[in-house]
């Protein structure tokens, strides 16, 4: 099939900057010298923490730093490498090895953060009167979070060890197999995401047989996705009982840093406006499309009078950098980055891990953000998320390799916060009545698909992993949950054909990061607020966000938003953040006949 205008000469990454090729020199010294630097620090160090003063454990503290830095680049590039193309059995076999390589080196460091949880509170508050030490206390405190589930050496050990060859394997087997499945739409083998893209087809024929062609394959497969998520949810469960996790997502909840009240508030809050917000949108884009109801095929079909033309790559750039501009120009500037020096790969291409992401490598290199760009409006909206996560990225590397990761709650407010100041400045752009109710409404869907739908997908995700307890579950069951839930969170509006129970299959999230998806609502919810902010008072408004996304890992949720008046905990926050969408619907609604 031959590339349409639009998507010729789409960018390719160049995974140089961390190593030239699998067989680069340098990445096989860096390989080795790791594994000495671990064996080394592990002979100076072991079992000899508690009798460190300050200075000795800062010293500690920043070689492990070193070789957090050294360690992650190796593993990013395997990782970057392997995604390109995830089909090759020669990337597999490198990725496979790498992966194999540095678990063995991990092991060896393993004893660092335990032995330095078991340091007594006292002695460590003494240590930590040394301003070196000091500099690493959000590190430190975040991790004696993490002291009440920590379980004796030697079994931290077996975990990490038998995690190659237990979730690690099984999140493996389901890449490379979605990677290799076909879909077959008028005579034509698909990969996924050029068949997920058929759904958002203005001719109804073709957003129906690519649905039908994906639930003809993921019904083929089914018995395999449903062993990798029993699997999975089992694994995950034996965890969570060695370590003392009372419910199934206090795992996610602490590794994000939120409580888990305020994750329960959101839901909540989420659920009691399904039918002001998706329920009653979709009654209305039926109407549109002049339907009773929409198959569910039609759920993300674009409206009649909308723009289906395929955005070329060199318009996506100037539309994202130019609303980017608008607000900072450093964030245009740091974005701009991306494309001139190649951080970015955009084709789908067959093999290439579907979806997108920004991926942070080390804060001695630099992220690298993949696409599968198709040109659709969506599409640019998704260069305008990644490349809020990269610009956050590249802001948060200053706190070095401990600290520049953040929670994945304030992680997507970066990337949906870049979505809205994109669609805002379409919006300002825009003066046709018509072409501001598209839109409009094609917001409005991103937001729900964000909010909704990722609520919907959580509130399946522990359904399936509370049955799961119970026994193996059947492909029948999964699905049955599945169509459940997004019966409530979709409304009476949409109709579920035949196949679709089995569309649970491709989530990836599912597999990857069990209860992360809340985080996207998370996101979306917090960066509705936080407009409104910058909409009432711009003086001042992009230093703080500014320092909020410099901040990385350092600092709760709750101080990083006292600059800006917010608080995720007040059980009316999520409300504000719901109401924004809600008026968009009222706007829309007024808008017809």
């Amino acid at each position: 099939m031959t590339a349409s205008p639009a998507l010729a000469n789409l960018p390719e990454w160049n995974l140089a900057d961390l190593y030239a090729a699998p067989d680069d020199p340098q990445f096989a010294a860096d390989l080795k010298r790791g594994e000495a630097e671990a064996k080394a620090f592990a002979e100076k160090y072991r079992g000899k923490l508690a009798s460190l003063d300050g200075a000795a454990l800062a010293g500690a503290l920043k070689a492990y730093e070193g070789l957090s830095d050294l360690l992650g680049k190796v593993g990013s590039f395997a990782q970057l490498h392997y995604v390109g193309n995830t089909t090759d059995p020669t990337r597999a076999k490198f990725y496979g090895d790498i992966s194999a390589k540095l678990t063995e080196i991990s092991t060896l460091l393993l004893f660092f953060e335990l032995e330095l949880n078991r340091i007594d509170d006292a002695v460590l508050a003494k240590a930590m009167e040394v301003p070196a030490l000091a500099h690493y206390r959000p590190w430190i405190d975040n991790l004696r979070m993490e002291k009440p589930y920590q379980l004796e050496d030697r079994i931290e050990e077996l975990f990490l060890e038998k995690s190659q060859t237990g979730a690690a394997a099984f999140n493996r087997l389901f890449d490379e197999t979605m990677a290799a499945l076909r879909f077959e739409v008028d005579g034509e083998k698909l990969t996924l995401e050029p068949t997920l893209n058929l759904l958002q087809d203005k001719d109804e024929a073709k957003r129906k047989a690519g649905a039908e062609a994906l639930a003809k394959i993921f019904g083929e497969n089914l018995r395999l996705f449903t062993l990798v998520t029993n699997t999975l949810a089992k694994d995950k469960e034996i965890s969570d009982r060695w370590r003392g996790f009372k419910d199934i997502a206090d795992a996610r909840h602490l590794s994000n840093r939120v409580e888990p009240e305020v994750v329960a508030a959101l839901v909540d809050a989420v659920t009691a406006a399904y039918p002001k917000l998706s329920h009653r949108y979709y009654r209305m884009k039926a109407r549109w499309l002049g339907k009773e109801k929409l198959m569910h095929w039609d759920r993300n079909a674009p409206l009649p009078a909308e723009d289906t033309r395929e955005v070329p790559w060199a318009e996506a750039e100037k539309i994202v950098l130019k609303a980017y501009g608008e607000f900072a120009p450093e964030m245009a500037k740091i974005a701009g980055t991306f494309f001139a020096r190649r951080w970015i790969d955009a084709p789908s291409r067959p093999g290439k891990a579907p979806g997108a992401f920004s991926h942070p490598t080390v804060p001695s290199a630099h992220p690298y953000v993949l696409l599968n760009y198709l040109g659709k409006t969506r599409d640019v909206m998704t260069l305008a998320h990644e490349l809020g996560h990269g610009v956050h990225q590249v802001l948060a590397a200053g706190q070095g390799a401990l600290m520049a990761s953040t929670p994945l709650t304030l992680a997507e407010t970066a990337s949906v916060f870049g979505e809205m100041l994109t669609f805002q400045a379409l919006l300002r752009d825009t003066k046709d009545a018509t072409k501001r109710k598209v839109l409009l409404a094609s917001k409005v869907e991103d937001m729900i698909n964000t909010v909704v739908r990722q609520i919907a997908f959580y509130t399946f995700e522990r359904q399936v992993h509370t049955a799961r307890k119970e026994g193996e579950l059947t492909p029948d069951r999964i699905g049955a949950i599945w169509i459940e839930v997004q019966k409530e969170s979709l409304g009476e509006a949409i109709e579920f054909g035949p196949g679709y129970e089995s569309f649970w299959a491709y989530i990836p999230h599912f597999i990857h990061s069990p209860f992360y998806v809340y985080a996207y609502a998370f996101g979306d919810c917090l960066v509705n607020s936080l407009y409104a902010r910058y909409r009432e008072s711009e003086a001042g408004f992009q230093e703080k966000y500014f320092a909020m996304l410099r901040a990385g890992g350092t600092k709760h949720h709750s101080e990083l938003l006292q600059p800006f008046g917010l608080d995720a905990s007040d059980p009316g926050f999520w409300d504000k953040g719901l109401s924004v969408i809600s008026g968009m619907i009222d706007e829309l609604e007024g808008m017809e006949g």
